[in-house]
């Protein structure tokens, strides 16, 4: 395993990051001609839709072996049920709140799926993801009062909290079968998690929007869901979900500029407090999760004699250590060179 192989997984992170980034603040504008549960809907329709497309052309590409199966049934219904809950409270997040506050507390679904994964799933947490977590989790707290000179806590920020921690256990799901078909798993996931949605919007009678608008929502969703969420399976393959989930801490960010870019919204003081506090959590996860990769040799000689003959032998030890965030790989290649005077006779003389 080279630098190469394990960067590309960390691109399609962060690419997934930025496509789920343009999310938030374009659906703070169509929520006003969109009901948030109708919203949440089409979005994965979208997401569904558009990745079922692309499968027509790779299907037949496609090893039966990647396909799901009954085995996976578990984690793939998990996967869906929680989809169909986290953009539904997202949606009300947005709706209740603004789109800055819901784009940085985001992050805490770093938070979310690294403690799942670590309690349920087992996987490994470092030190620095640990500080890291602590300095999100303080930013969301800061980011879920209202106003600097209040302590009123924000409805909105806990529909988004809600929605982070129903995707933080949905991506501990995903990751159980991100080796199965990425295709199949966003093509169900989409249209599944779209449907479940679609019907709870009927049931509470939400009023479906025009057809201009669903179209627009569904292309929303098929680079804001689908695109995005077929990347982050992609790099789940290799990283695991909480590596992926702390690369993906870029996505609020990337949201929260487009907030105030797009929609207009003024800074608070309480915004730039959480600010500093997520900055310094994500930089945490990313020096936790970055690549590192160094080699080191060290020689010793080793000289015996047998029987008059005196073997002189270089030993060299080739460590070569992979570090990629709180996980290490150790290939240990131990070579046994022998020195050019391998066999030196010594003649003795008896007088």
């Amino acid at each position: 395993m080279n630098g190469k192989t394990k960067l590309w997984p960390v691109v399609l992170a962060l690419l997934a990051a930025i496509f789920y980034a343009i999310n938030t603040p374009f659906s703070k504008i169509l929520l006003t001609n969109v009901a948030p549960t109708f919203m949440a809907a089409f979005l994965y329709l979208g997401a569904g839709i558009g990745v079922g497309f692309m499968y027509l052309f790779q299907y037949k590409y496609e090893e039966k072996s990647e396909r799901l199966t009954s085995r996976d049934l578990i984690y793939t219904v998990g996967m869906i049920v929680l989809d169909i809950a986290a953009p539904i409270f997202l949606m009300l997040g947005i709706n209740l709140g603004t789109a800055s506050n819901a784009s940085l507390l985001g992050n805490f679904e770093i938070v979310a799926t690294t403690l799942i994964a670590l309690i349920i799933f087992k996987e490994k947490v470092s030190v620095r993801l640990w500080i890291a977590i602590g300095f999100i989790t303080l930013s969301s707290i800061v980011l879920s009062f209202e106003g600097s000179g209040s302590f009123k806590f924000s409805i909105g920020s806990l529909f988004v909290i809600l929605a982070t921690c129903c995707w933080g256990l949905e991506n501990n799901c995903t990751r159980k079968i991100s080796d199965k078909s990425t295709y199949e798993i966003v093509m169900l996931k989409g249209i599944f998690s779209g449907g479940g949605s679609f019907g709870i919007a009927i049931i509470i009678g939400e009023t479906i929007p025009t057809v201009k608008y669903i179209f627009v929502v569904m292309l929303l969703g098929f680079v804001a869901y689908g695109l995005s969420i077929f990347l982050y399976i992609r790099a789940q393959r290799d990283l695991g979900a909480a590596k992926t989930s702390a690369y993906y801490a870029v996505a609020p960010f990337v949201g929260a500029l487009l907030a105030f870019l797009i929609n207009g919204e003024k800074l608070t003081v309480m915004y730039y407090v959480g600010l500093l506090f997520m900055l310094v959590g994500t930089i945490f996860v990313v020096y936790d999760t970055m690549l590192k990769h160094h080699l080191h040799a060290h020689t010793h000689t080793v000289v015996h004699t047998h029987n008059g003959v005196t073997h002189t032998h270089v030993i060299t030890h080739v460590h070569e250590h992979y570090h990629f965030g709180n996980e290490e790989k150790h290939n240990h290649n131990h070579g046994e060179y022998l020195s050019s005077e391998e066999h030196r006779t010594e003649h003795k003389e008896e007088i």
